[in-house]
């Protein structure tokens, strides 16, 4: 049996030539030796060795408070809220100030954040799928419109056109982009719609200009949908300023977070006002209720941490494309399909979506999760069904023959996000390239 001697001697050594087996020795250092105690018992004889030890775990995680006690799995998350001493500052002023709610610090953010996108206002709300739904409804959507949303999105995108009533058409997407194909977006056009909802998916801008032209040439609304492209480009112009409205989602997971909200973009006075007043219970001043509203408000504390994001947004979205570049430049596996960028975009990757095409080395998409996971590596299907293939848009009578999206439906069976994000190491980015290239 292998003695904790032999472990730490041969330790450098297997690090170097044998990446893949990490887990393994770490799993064993972590359970067996502390598990019987032995390892314990040998490092108190040699605190030296121990450092040594830690010193090599610790320059594998990038953690430099790995102690004596925290043996754990190592684990390369999809995705990792980066909270600095701004945000923690920040936050804390606005819990000592008394005033929580919307107040200030949510007008703040508003400012700052038109003035990032490039767009005269800006309308802070509780989350993404609030802002889409109350820019429909200042646009006057309602029961008998229609309204052409892309078929592989996160279901809020549809969701918000069945708040109003309104009946969702899905077009087909572009299998290089995953964003919505303007040729197939011409033939759902029908003398009902209303508006078209353009997700910049994953955070690569869709087709603006040709999107823009169909919408003035058959006088529809453009509705962009930026809850996963904070800072994405096209020819130079953020996004979010080149519909009537940009909607965009601050969840924990995206480029920048709040936790939970959103913002509307749009340099139209009156849907800004529209959607002040639905946001707020239709209030036009204390307790005057001018139209029906909600409680879609955000907090000052939510800002906070919003004004802070906000200030190194671009700093993450670079970090982000450096990670992705990286992957692109080193990954070599056979039947793996890499992320594209059309040229005249900035892509910020919310998602590293790779496809596994004919010649991947293993039979299913599960295997290969199961064998990443295992390897600590983390891994999600962003989506497993296209909205219309729900069960609750099935049982709304939408199926493959009606909503004809092939693309959509055939990128779910084998589409798989890869961890990007910008708390990402070096020696992560080595280590995932190292497990996806030693696949045989």
């Amino acid at each position: 049996m292998i003695t904790a001697e032999e472990v730490i001697k041969s330790l450098p050594r297997l690090l170097k030539e044998h990446p893949e087996l990490r887990l393994k020795i770490y799993d064993t250092l972590s359970e067996e030796f502390v598990r019987r105690g032995e390892f314990y018992e040998f490092m108190k004889k040699s605190d030296e060795r121990f450092e040594k030890l830690l010193q090599e775990l610790r320059e594998f995680r990038g953690d430099t408070n790995f102690s004596r006690r925290e043996m754990k799995k190592i684990m390369i998350p999809m995705a990792k809220p980066v909270i600095g001493n701004e945000e923690l500052q920040a936050v804390a002023e606005v819990l000592k100030s008394g005033m929580l709610a919307q107040g200030k610090v949510v007008a703040e953010f508003e400012t700052a954040f038109a003035k990032y996108v490039g767009v005269k206002n800006a309308v802070a709300v509780s989350n993404g799928t609030v802002a889409l739904d109350i820019t429909l409804k200042s646009l006057g959507i309602k029961e008998g419109d229609e309204v052409i949303v892309p078929s592989f999105s996160f279901i809020s995108t549809a969701n918000a056109v069945l708040f109003q009533g309104a009946k969702p058409v899905f077009a087909d997407v572009d299998e290089r982009t995953f964003n919505i194909n303007p040729e197939d977006l011409l033939e759902k056009i029908s003398n009902r719609t209303k508006a078209i909802i353009g997700v910049h998916l994953f955070g690569h801008p869709f087709d603006v200009k040709e999107i823009q032209d169909i919408c003035e040439d058959y006088n529809i609304y453009l509705i962009e949908d930026c809850a996963q492209a904070h800072g994405a480009e096209y020819e130079h112009n953020k996004v979010g300023g080149f519909g009537v409205a940009g909607c965009f989602s601050f969840y924990a997971t995206k480029n920048m977070t709040t936790g939970e909200g959103g913002m509307i973009t749009t340099d139209s006075e009156k849907i800004a006002e529209v959607c002040r007043l639905l946001r707020s219970h239709g209030e036009s001043q204390k307790y005057y209720h001018t139209m029906l509203g909600y409680n879609y408000r955000m907090t000052d504390v939510l800002a906070a941490m919003g004004v802070a994001q906000l200030k190194r947004l671009d700093i993450s979205n670079e970090k982000r494309i450096r990670n992705a570049e990286y992957l692109n430049q080193h990954i070599n596996l056979s039947g793996l399909k890499l992320p594209n960028r059309k040229k005249g975009v900035k892509h910020v990757y919310h998602q590293y979506a790779v496809i596994i095409e004919k010649g991947f080395p293993m039979s299913r998409r599960e295997k290969f999760m199961q064998y990443l996971r295992e390897k600590g590596i983390g891994c999600a299907i962003h989506y497993p069904l296209p909205i219309h293939k729900q069960p609750l848009y099935q049982r709304m009578g939408y199926t493959d023959e009606n909503a004809r999206c092939p693309v959509a439906t055939a990128l779910s069976d084998k589409i798989l996000s890869l961890p990007v994000h910008q708390a990402l190491t070096e020696k992560d980015l080595m280590y995932i390239v190292e497990i996806l290239n030693n696949i045989k």
